[in-house]
């Protein structure tokens, strides 16, 4: 059985001391490409210049679409660097750190993940290459990293989730967070969002 999203709620915040290399292999593929992080700042300038709203949606669709890659990718780098040979076979403790060892050597960086009250996941990154924290921007805007953690976050669990991003460095806030829970979890605090509320108010506790 894949590893499930309620499986890391009680432990995702905890290190293990063994189960992880020391040294950290190289992600080797030729289907994930290098790319600098300005690429990304400026195509979601100049599409939301050209398609206003819209640009969200086709930056989304963009990095879901990148998800099932990267996720093959991880699978096929994980042994190399946890020593187990299957994602399902991760202890919950060392989702974490294993997950921020994969997307910093990708170039995308480092990110922790903790517990959103019972229902979601909180992935928090203060380094995310999405972002552009001189931008200032009003809204948070790492649509591909929120498409792409659907994606995979998904196959991860074994179940279909959804991924908001609720804050951004590129609204001048410290760090990028994303909230990964089911459908409509994510609708209720889309809703609450909407009205004025806080997101950690909208999720169970």
């Amino acid at each position: 059985m894949r590893l499930a999203l309620h499986r890391a709620f009680d432990l995702c915040c905890a290190r293990t001391e063994s189960g992880t290399n020391q040294m950290t292999p190289t992600v080797m593929t030729n289907e994930i490409v290098a790319v600098g992080s300005g690429a990304l700042h400026t195509l979601r300038r100049v599409l939301s210049r050209d398609l206003g709203d819209r640009a969200a949606v086709c930056l989304q669709e963009a990095g879901y679409a990148a998800g099932e890659q990267m996720y093959e990718s991880f699978c096929a780098w994980l042994p190399t660097f946890a020593s187990v040979q299957d994602p399902a076979e991760l202890e919950a403790s060392a989702l974490g750190e294993v997950l921020s060892a994969f997307f910093e050597q990708l170039g995308w960086g480092q990110l922790t993940i903790a517990p959103a009250g019972r229902a979601a996941l909180a992935i928090t990154s203060t380094n995310w290459a999405e972002a552009e924290p001189d931008e200032s921007v009003s809204l948070p805007s790492c649509y591909i990293a929120s498409g792409l953690f659907a994606d995979f976050m998904g196959r991860l669990s074994g179940t279909p989730v959804a991924v908001m991003e609720v804050e951004c460095r590129s609204m001048n806030q410290p760090h990028c967070r994303f909230l990964v829970g089911a459908p409509e979890t994510m609708e209720t605090v889309y809703d609450a969002l909407a009205s004025g509320s806080d997101y950690e108010s909208a999720l169970p506790t």
